[in-house]
């Protein structure tokens, strides 16, 4: 006889033999939960009306969900800037800016990983265009293989942790907060685990220097204020739309969905500038643009939202709709766009239908008690609170060597969240315990890109590699870039404040010594007149 106790792991257990199978995860998760629902339901544990909490979480939680609305627009954004050519001049300008450093290659690909990584948000078209690019490069100037490939895929993968992540979108929406406290905790470890990559390549440009040689001097085409002026216009544009996307966000002046909405328009303006067709015309109208946009934001900072500021960003978008009817207009760029549409649709959909059978799956675990089994398990580990961060980052390490970190974020951070919460508030405060937690998985969920044999970095390297490129040479030279990014985990663990130093700090307030005092107003003597006979 199956007793209530036996439910939550046999449910887990299920879940995990259905995936093994290769059954699509999203149909798998609401029919195992559909199953033991039915099962539970035979067995007394709750009755058929209990069930009538899935389509009401669906269309509340889900569909109804404006926050998730964000993410066909970052996907749009990420669609468009991929296949525009803007890594493609950063990539060359920034390899002959470092060129002459012993491992500037490197270098190179790790910034513009980054800076990509801050405007794109998608790591299978960041790995494979740095790799179309980069890897024929650097295999000409006698850089190690295996250094190639695990730069090359590491840099890809910083996309997951660098706002505008969809990562980190989604984690904020399983957890509960903010998505402008998960960007503003996010940027502390990203920058650092560049700092990691490049200090990686320093050291190896001192121990073993024939790895990561420097260019020669007859291969530098650009030189001088030529080279500066070719980094500038690849770095400007890019920072401005961060800026449109995160900073307004940062800032409160716009939510995740109007930022997103922001950087898909962006994007395509970036697409259209970036393309041979673009006439001189369209760049005096873009120019127009931008110097209405600084009118009207230096007016506003003075003085008011008055009528010229109000005409100056009538002017700014005009120039925007302009630019944005030529792209449509030039074949090349209405093609990318058409693609960009396809792939948001495509990507929208997954994480819709895995959403849906995520909350099949939760509320028949929670309805057979699956929420109070797992926090007993998690509670009871030894070491505590620094015992159950151990556990549960070398669970979803483990656990990313097979699953995606949509299907983890969707179905296994639900359940870990309520007692990541009651146990980190000790340690953070209770504003900033769910902000460093998921920061933390998702800094460890980078590693899911990279893990041999299984990581989709590694398959989509492997994919537009040469023919002369070993696969063991792209497993092996994951290996020490994994690493890296394990030691990224460490310290997030072992210094909260790396997470929590850009975050509001709550007010210590104590309410028993709150005094709300009220002045006293005299108030005149009422003449009321005579008495009334």
């Amino acid at each position: 006889m199956i007793t209530l106790e036996m439910m939550p792991p046999l449910m887990f257990g299920g879940l995990v033999l259905a995936m093994l199978i290769g059954f699509p995860v999203a149909f798998t998760l609401a029919a195992v939960g559909l199953s033991f629902g039915f099962l539970a339901i035979h067995l007394g544990f709750f009755d058929l009306n209990f069930l009538q909490a899935i389509p009401g979480r669906i269309f509340g939680s889900v569909l109804s969900n404006e926050l998730l609305l964000a993410i066909p627009f970052f996907t749009f954004m990420g669609a468009i800037l991929e296949r525009c050519g803007l890594a493609e001049d950063m990539l060359d300008s920034m390899g002959q800016l470092f060129g002459p450093v012993r491992g500037g290659l490197g270098y190179s690909v790790i910034i513009v990983g980054f800076i990509l990584g801050a405007i794109t948000g998608t790591v299978a078209a960041q790995v494979i265009a740095m790799a179309l690019i980069s890897m024929p490069v650097m295999i000409r100037y006698g850089y190690n293989m295996r250094y190639i490939t695990g730069v090359l895929a590491a840099s890809g993968t910083i996309t997951q942790l660098v706002p505008p992540s969809l990562v980190l979108i989604v984690l904020a929406d399983q957890l509960g907060k903010s998505v402008g406290d998960m960007y503003l905790g996010a940027w502390g470890p990203s920058v650092f685990q560049i700092i990691l990559f490049a200090g990686y390549t320093f050291v190896l440009g001192l121990i073993k220097p024939d790895h990561v040689p420097p260019v020669p001097l007859e291969a530098r085409t650009l030189t001088g204020w030529a080279l500066w002026k070719k980094c500038l216009m690849g770095i400007i544009p890019s920072a401005v739309l961060i800026f449109v996307v995160l900073g307004t966000m940062m800032m409160g002046l716009a939510t995740p969905t109007e930022a997103g909405a922001m950087g898909a328009v962006g994007a395509i303006v970036l697409a259209a500038i970036h393309h041979k067709d673009f006439s001189s015309t369209d760049n005096k109208i873009l120019i127009l643009g931008v110097i209405a946009a600084g009118i009207g934001t230096i007016v506003a900072i003075l003085f008011s939202e008055n009528l010229i500021f109000k005409i100056a960003f009538a002017v700014t978008y005009l120039a925007i709709a302009w630019i944005c009817i030529r792209a449509a207009r030039i074949p090349d760029l209405r093609d990318l766009i058409t693609q960009g549409y396809q792939s948001t649709m495509r990507l929208t959909c997954m994480v819709t239908f895995i959403l849906i059978g995520s909350t099949c799956f939760s509320v028949v675990f929670l309805g057979v008690n699956g929420g109070v089994w797992l926090e007993h398990l998690l509670t009871s580990l030894p070491g505590g609170v620094w015992g159950f961060l151990i556990f549960i980052n070398l669970f979803i390490f483990f656990l990313a060597f097979f699953l995606d970190f949509f299907e983890i974020a969707f179905i296994i951070l639900p359940m870990i969240a309520p007692i990541a919460q009651k146990l980190l508030t000790p340690v953070v405060g209770a504003d900033a315990a769910l902000i460093w937690f998921g920061v933390m998985l998702c800094v460890n969920m980078q590693t899911s890109f990279l893990h041999p044999p299984f990581g989709f970095a590694l398959f989509y390297l492997r994919g537009v590699a040469p023919r002369e490129v070993k696969s063991s040479d792209i497993y092996w030279g994951a290996v020490p870039w994994i690493g890296l990014q394990l030691i990224m985990v460490l310290l997030v663990i072992i210094f909260p404040v790396f997470v929590t130093g850009l975050l509001d700090k709550p007010l210590n307030v104590d309410l028993d010594k709150v005094k709300i005092e009220v002045p006293q107003i005299e108030l005149p003597p009422l003449d009321l007149g005579p008495p009334q006979k």
